[in-house]
């Protein structure tokens, strides 16, 4: 089969791999029919993730049809079109038994932080992703789900991270009516946890970034406020003064280890690799948050220390909640919202790319060109 292989920071090919085999009963090999690019790539793309092996074949996100199952698979037949949750999960470990999916102690020699990510690194569990032809699907009675009928191909593609993942940190945050909530990071993340906000109550949506056209994108698809934090001194401080001096109720942190608009900080991090990520984003969250607010992180962080404010935290009575998106939990309120027609995940796909050209895409996404915000990858058009 063809897959995209890592070859290094910067560097991505494809190349040809074995086609997955069954390794246990419980097994499904999928054959892909849509995989995505998600920012959270990208910081295996810079080199910014431990473990991440030359050789490996990223992609977290991805639909296909069942190519064969293992003899203990019960849920799915060959010929069924899935959609697959990028957490890799056993079902039945403590942490599954609680809905913490992401936390599942039995897919990762990792477990004690993580759980299992398709294609994204040793740290995650070294399952390889989705960018390819074939993928090998592990507890696939657990994990995916038969996509509806009137279920699109590129939505039910946005439903095994990116809008999940939005609609949780909005759920993170713990809105209330007439909450004001501002948003960090408006690519595919944020742009969906500022929607998402506005279906939990919220009065006033804020989101942040310093690209003109992903901040178009928030406005016409998010119906939110926007600032550019490169046209303010300190966007903290104009933060403050457009909630009356007294900080959001909700800060959601959707962008993570590469965030911008503090060199010092992103040297540090993004070129010089001393801390788990760049914490711009986060210590905008902590300070521009009001007193006894709350801050949601759903931006994706590696496991090394990062220069966080946690002492004006606890200072300011805020509360943090985080984690990496347990998927599956989101799907039946997000397929209502979707059948329903309050939203459609695909407004935000703004690129097809064969599958053969996907260091191209990667190039595209990295570097933020031709307005690109959610970039899809289609193998059987290589």
């Amino acid at each position: 089969m063809r897959a995209m292989v890592y070859r290094g920071p910067y560097k991505v090919r494809v190349e040809d791999k074995e086609v997955p085999a069954i390794e246990h009963p419980n097994d499904a090999i999928v054959r892909v029919a849509l995989a995505a690019i998600c920012g959270s790539d990208l910081h295996l793309y810079h080199g910014m993730m431990p473990d991440t092996r030359v050789g490996s074949t990223f992609g977290h996100e991805f639909i296909g049809v069942v190519e064969e199952v293992g003899g203990s698979v019960q849920n799915l037949k060959v010929g069924d079109r899935v959609m697959v949750p990028f957490n890799v999960y056993c079902g039945s470990c403590y942490f599954c038994s609680r809905g913490l999916y992401s936390n599942c102690h039995n897919v990762n020699p990792n477990a004690t932080a993580v759980g299992g990510i398709y294609g994204y690194s040793h740290t995650c569990g070294g399952y390889d992703g989705g960018q390819s032809q074939f993928v090998r699907v592990p507890f696939a009675d657990v994990g995916p789900m038969v996509i509806p009928e009137w279920l699109s191909d590129e939505d039910a593609l946005m439903m095994t991270d990116a809008l999940p993942t939005g609609y949780f940190g909005a759920q993170l945050g713990d809105i209330e009516q007439g909450d004001t909530v501002v948003v960090f990071g408006a690519g595919p993340v944020g742009l969906f946890a500022a929607r998402s906000a506005w279906f939990m109550g919220a009065g006033r949506v804020i989101v942040i970034d310093h690209l003109d056209y992903r901040l178009q994108k928030a406005r016409d698809f998010a119906f939110a406020e926007t600032y550019n934090f490169n046209e303010h001194d300190d966007v903290v401080v104009h933060l403050k003064k457009i909630t009356d001096y007294l900080g959001a109720d909700v800060a959601i942190d959707a962008v993570g280890a590469e965030a911008d608009g503090n060199l010092l900080q992103h040297i540090t991090s993004a070129k010089l690799k001393l801390q788990g990520g760049s914490p711009v984003a986060l210590n905008w969250a902590i300070d521009s948050v009001r007193k006894g607010g709350t801050v949601s992180v759903v931006g994706a962080y590696g496991p090394m220390f990062s220069a966080v404010k946690f002492g004006d935290a606890m200072n300011k009575g805020l509360t943090l909640r985080m984690n990496q998106t347990p998927v599956k939990r989101q799907w039946p309120r997000l397929l209502e919202h979707v059948q329903n027609g309050h939203l459609k995940p695909s407004d935000l796909v703004t690129h097809r790319i064969p599958l053969e050209h996907i260091s191209e895409g990667y190039h595209i996404f990295s570097s933020k060109l031709d307005d690109c915000i959610k970039p899809v990858i289609v193998p059987e058009a290589a």
